[in-house]
């Protein structure tokens, strides 16, 4: 048996030029991941990186990019309690850490007691491999993105979230995955599995030590039985000169609930794509925040598709972008034929702070179903000048006025974390960035 699994370079330029030089992976132990490899490999060489000439990439250009060499991260850093200290949550039950993508148990307080799994993939594996191959890599929620599919054929470990049937958690599982070295090219993954009539709550949180380029290729797949319900905490706080491109794939079970709070802060160039697929009488709330300033481009792509009737969906995504940024969001709805009253609402609100500053937002509905109510708006402005002269009037200076009135816009989604600490975190840092004028 050879010693190595080889990932070959695709023909295509960029694509083939991220992977170059790449070092080979040992084969995993499990043979399930050495199969998703391989499929992932066989893929890319026929996928190719995108350009502005894709519609779904039409204003984010990856040419930044291009202009760079990142490599894995084989072992996780040499990293102290007191290094992740300002990233501590103190309302979790347990936590999860991977360094540049690498699993660290030393700084990891997984769970394994009464059913619950809260663990790497390895040790997942060992008592629950059938459920697990079951739902990790399926084609038909990744479809042919090329970087879902780097991110299997780079596939090592996982974060792993198993809740039993009918299990209520009282606190939230939090996986916190650390970047720590210039040039680091990391493929986090994690798989959540929430069986019928549980409830969880799950902190996705990435963040940085250092604010050298890097990419963050993450990968998270979601899959709600019947009645099961999720709040899905997902924080991008990456330094400002990386690069982070997610996907993220859900499936929601007859009668089950995703609540969904997307925060996106740090990196250079972000896209998040969110894809979620309602089961009968499913319902979902996908709220998110793109605060930008600076250069920063943060684009972000939903898909909320009522595959099945009685199913509701409602989604409220704010930008706020200052300096030269440039936000995106492209949110579709997509009613399929038969999915009879089906309650969906949509509104995209974007805020500029500077002449400067870009957003484009596409709101779109696919309705292939006649009994249907649904709705979409968005809208793209600046401060309400009589708004800042009222708080003027009452003392306020114009900055403090503008600042109070940038926070506030802002504050309506971060309010909608159910975690006391994360969400002081997350208001601090926004009151700091709201804090400076253009």
């Amino acid at each position: 048996m050879s010693t190595h699994t080889a990932l070959r370079p695709p023909t295509v330029d960029h694509l083939g030029a991220l992977l170059a030089g790449q070092p080979l992976l040992a084969p995993s132990p499990l043979a399930h991941v050495n199969a998703l490899r391989e499929q992932a490999q066989t893929a890319l060489g026929a996928l190719a990186m995108p350009t502005l000439r894709d519609e779904a990439w039409r204003f984010t250009s990856l040419a930044p990019l291009h202009r760079l060499t990142f490599q894995p991260v084989l072992a996780a850093g040499r990293l102290q309690p007191a290094d992740i200290a300002p990233f501590g949550l103190d309302d979790v039950a347990c936590r999860l850490v991977f360094v540049d993508g690498v699993y660290a148990p030393q700084l990891s307080s997984p769970a394994t007691e009464s059913g619950l799994l809260v663990t790497d993939l390895p040790t997942a594996m060992l008592t629950h491999a059938a459920a697990l191959e079951a739902q990790l890599g399926r084609p038909q929620a990744l479809g042919d993105n090329v970087f879902a599919a780097l991110n299997t054929a780079f596939l090592q470990d996982a974060a792993v979230v198993v809740v039993p049937r009918h299990v209520a958690l009282a606190a939230p599982v939090h996986l916190l995955f650390v970047a720590t070295q210039a040039g680091a090219l990391s493929h986090p993954r994690c798989l959540v599995l929430a069986e019928a009539g549980s409830r969880v709550t799950l902190i996705e949180d990435y963040v940085a030590l250092q604010d050298a380029a890097y990419l963050v290729n993450p990968v998270t797949e979601i899959v709600l039985a019947d009645q099961a319900q999720l709040t899905h905490v997902r924080v991008q706080r990456d330094g400002r000169q990386a690069f982070h491109i997610a996907n993220c794939a859900v499936s929601v079970g007859r009668s089950a609930n995703y609540q969904s709070v997307s925060v996106a802060m740090g990196a250079q160039l972000s896209r998040y794509h969110l894809s979620v697929v309602l089961g009968e009488g499913a319902e979902c709330a996908v709220d998110g925040l793109a605060l930008l300033a600076g250069s920063q481009l943060a684009d972000t792509h939903s898909c909320i598709d009522h595959a099945q009737p009685h199913g509701t969906s409602r989604q409220l995504h704010k930008c706020i972008a200052d300096g030269s940024a440039h936000a995106v969001f492209n949110g579709k709805v997509i009613v399929r034929p038969g999915a009879q009253r089906t309650d969906s609402a949509q509104s995209s609100r974007n805020l500029l702070l500077s002449s400067r500053a870009q957003v484009d937002t596409q709101p779109q509905l696919e309705i292939f179903a006649d009994d249907v109510k649904c709705t979409h708006g968005a809208t793209i402005g600046q401060l309400d000048a009589e708004e800042v002269f009222y708080l003027q009037s009452r003392g306020l200076s114009d900055g403090v006025a503008r600042q109070l009135l940038t926070y506030a816009f802002g504050a309506e989604i971060i309010e909608r974390i159910p975690v006391a600490s994360l969400k002081h975190q997350l208001q601090q840092r926004m009151l700091a960035q709201t804090g400076s004028q253009p």
